[in-house]
């Protein structure tokens, strides 16, 4: 509890709030000064003044633009119970269509692509650094090495480490502000880009200033997690720490621009990040930016374990073993995510060797969850009733943005960025076959009222001719009306292999909108002989169905409602527990239907995805040796079905 209090007081606006905020949400956005003007200039013959200015006007303006204006003052309003990202903007919709479904699953298959690309950037970027004391260190094995303990703690919780990262981050922006502002001091008149016009110029006028867009962007691509975030950090604590975050962003900039200017010698590959630290601060900032790189990487690992957590919870992902290392509230580790993400990572550093390579797979994932973000808002504002000329402000303004970025970002297709759209590709055909093959599945789902089976039910306990199966059978259901109950089960109990009970459980889970719902709700239907829980569980919260059942069971026997006896004499008489089994039902779509080529593509996207998915028994973390798991079949009603014919025998 007192793990949980302090998670809660984050979100409340104080210093400590704002400190973990710098470590938690801005290590992607606040790393970005050790790549983005390094990518700019990449390639480039000659540092004028319009590449300069121009450039550093657009970054200015991006951050301005897309990350002040449209995550930090309007996208964090749209707050689910405090809690933020593109699957809790999809849970506020209060009609759910399918197109809505599809953007998000875009979203946030290009998000977790995005969680690949970034360690590797970042950390790379910061040991490159080395090679200005010696050329021949070996780069690629001290990131290597670097990814290799940092996925291996994650089994562990980062709680202990994480204490230190908001300080750490501290340290980094002082250190981004001090260096900017004494080279900006020497020629302040870089402060000029800040007028638009030389955005404009740079787009129009300078050459291939347009494609540059795809370099200027990966100045802002870490916005999304400002969002993805908001539950961790409050929005008061993300917004007041932007002001300075932005603020040192800004000044280093400028101080790379100033230095450029002043030093730039045309045709050199350099990395101004490095360039404007004084020779002998050059270890120690060395030192920070790797600090500063893993605490980046860090953020997006964690990102990703929540991202795939949440969209297990919202039937977006097949279920995986998630586990809580730590006593925080929140803090979750997802294996599978976790050893696929360092092998993913490791082979983007082995395979792409420089940052300045990595640069070009960078930022084309991301923008495509910015689009979609912005679609979903904007028809999450239009279910609120915002006046409609705002909504089309909000989409003529941002779409123009992020479709400038995308297109200047598609340049980059052929020198890496593949391997993002690749990797979401992957992702989203893993969300598409599992979400819409649930749904296709779900489609034939037949219910049944229960008060026509009432007395089937207190005949069959009382029949002696029909073994005892348990004292207790609990079926997992999925009927949200307490009067019915799925086909299915009626099956399993009455026709497939009739099964006697003192008592029968319904279990029913509703994963609600509310990330942090917590309650149960007891149906007697047949008092003592068919009870029917129903779990309301916020989407953030880890469906634990067997301890929560358990739980149930103290509170009925506590308030007498129950009597947790067993149905057999021997035991009853020793006063030992009841017993109890249950009861998984997985449907199979038999051959012998015709569907369509949509539905046959989606039931074998869904095969594809059930692979990497855990076992109902695993997920529900029920006893394997007490649990029987049956198969029932699908029943579609085909009215085109021709009989056979059967044929006259001779006389």
């Amino acid at each position: 509890m007192e793990a949980q209090g302090k998670h809660l007081d984050l979100k409340k606006l104080s210093q400590a709030g704002v400190v973990v905020a710098l470590g938690i949400v801005f290590g992607d956005l606040g790393t970005s000064p050790l790549y983005v003007l390094k990518a700019i200039l990449k390639g480039r013959s000659e540092f004028n003044e319009l590449l300069i200015y121009g450039s550093m006007s657009c970054i200015f303006w991006t951050l301005t633009l897309q990350t002040t204006i449209k995550y930090v003052l309007i996208t964090m309003r749209a707050d689910n119970k405090g809690e933020g990202g593109i699957y809790a903007l999809f849970a506020l919709l209060r009609k759910k269509p399918t197109w809505a479904a599809i953007l998000t699953m875009v979203g946030a298959s290009a998000l977790l692509a995005d969680g690949v690309i970034t360690p590797a950037i970042t950390v790379t970027s910061s040991i490159e650094g080395l090679q200005l004391f010696n050329p021949e260190i070996p780069v690629i094995g001290i990131v290597l090495l670097i990814f290799a303990v940092l996925f291996f703690m994650q089994q562990y919780g980062t709680n202990v480490v994480g204490s230190s990262f908001g300080p750490i981050m501290v340290v980094w922006f002082l250190m981004l502000s001090v260096l900017g502002l004494n080279q900006l001091v020497r020629h302040p008149e870089v402060l000029k880009a800040i007028n638009p016009e030389y955005t404009l110029l740079f787009l129009t006028k300078y050459p291939g200033g347009f494609i540059l867009l795809g370099a200027v962007f990966l100045a802002t691509t870490g916005a999304e997690a400002l969002y993805s975030d908001l539950g961790h950090c409050g929005i008061k604590n993300i917004r007041v720490s932007w002001i300075f975050v932005k603020t040192s962003l800004l000044l280093n900039y400028f101080g790379q621009c100033a230095w450029l200017i002043m030093n730039g010698e045309p045709g050199t590959e350099i990395n101004p990040f490095y360039a404007i630290m004084p020779e002998w601060f050059l270890i120690v900032g060395i030192f920070i930016a790797t600090a500063a790189a893993i605490i980046a990487s860090q953020a997006l690992i964690t990102g990703s374990y929540t991202l795939i957590s949440e969209a297990i919870s919202l039937n977006f992902w097949p279920k995986v073993k998630i586990l809580n290392p730590t006593f925080l509230k929140g803090q979750v580790y997802v294996p599978y995510v976790n050893w696929f993400l360092w092998i993913a990572c490791s082979f983007v550093v082995i395979f792409f060797r420089e940052s300045a390579n990595m640069e070009a797979a960078y930022g084309l994932s991301i923008t495509l969850t910015m689009i979609m973000t912005t679609l979903l808002l904007t028809y999450y504002f239009y279910q609120k009733g915002v006046s409609f000329r705002l909504i089309l402000l909000l989409i003529t303004v941002f779409l123009s943005i992020e479709m400038s970025f995308l297109i200047a970002n598609l340049h980059k297709f052929n020198n890496g960025g593949w391997f993002t759209l690749l990797l979401a590709a992957l992702f989203f055909i893993i969300m598409y076959g599992w979400y819409f093959g649930r749904k296709l599945k779900n489609k034939y789902v037949t219910f049944s009222k229960l008060d026509s089976y009432i007395e089937m039910f207190r005949d069959l306990i009382k029949d002696k001719s029909v073994p005892v199966t348990a004292t207790n059978l609990v079926y997992i259901i999925k009927a949200n009306k307490p009067d019915q109950v799925e086909s299915k089960v009626l099956y399993s109990i009455f026709r497939k292999l009739p099964k006697r009970a003192k008592t029968y459980w319904f279990l029913h889970v509703d994963i609600t909108d509310d990330p942090d719902t917590f309650e149960y709700k007891v149906t007697h239907i047949i008092p003592e002989v068919l009870v029917r829980i129903d779990f309301y569980l916020g989407f953030k919260v880890e469906p634990k169905t067997n301890l929560y059942f358990r739980e149930v069971l103290e509170d009925l026997t506590k308030s007498g409602e129950i009597k947790l006896e067993s149905g057999y004499e021997t035991i009853r008489k020793r006063s030992l527990p009841a017993d109890f089994k249950f009861i998984l039902i997985d449907r199979v779509m038999l051959q012998d239907y015709k569907l369509s080529n949509l539905e046959n593509i989606t039931l074998f996207l869904h095969r594809i995805s059930r692979l990497i998915c855990i076992s109902d028994v695993k997920a529900l973390q029920l006893d394997s040796t007490n649990t029987i798991e049956e198969k029932v079949p699908i029943t579609i009603v085909q009215h085109d079905f021709e009989r056979i014919n059967r044929l006259k025998t001779a006389d």
